[in-house]
């Protein structure tokens, strides 16, 4: 498992297939409401970037695992990085959606 990567490794389908035989894992998607409103990773919780700070009431448990991504990879990885300083122990930076092929929920 990697732990605050510079990138992601796998396509975000892979990176889901790994979080369902996880048990307790969470997608954090740090794009905008309205973005978040246009298409998602079905379950995941939104909490935008600028926003990130309050992260510890949306998933208080550090120790769990978190798979993090956005549009096109910057703000998941800076988010990520965050997180890694705010101590979260699990982070994946999962990297952007644009050029995926992943069902997004509305």
């Amino acid at each position: 498992m990697r732990l605050f990567s510079k990138g992601p490794e796998k396509s975000i389908q892979e990176y889901i297939s790994e979080a369902e035989k996880r048990k307790g894992s969470i997608f954090l998607d740090v794009r905008t409401p309205e973005e978040y409103k246009e298409g998602h990773i079905e379950g995941s919780i939104n909490l935008p970037l600028h926003e990130l700070k309050k992260i510890g009431s949306v998933i208080p448990d550090q120790e769990a695992p978190v798979y993090v991504y956005c549009l096109s990879g910057a703000r998941s990885r800076r988010s990520a990085a965050l997180m890694g300083h705010m101590g979260y122990l699990d982070v994946t930076d999962m990297g952007g959606l644009l050029g995926q092929k992943v069902k997004l929920v509305r």
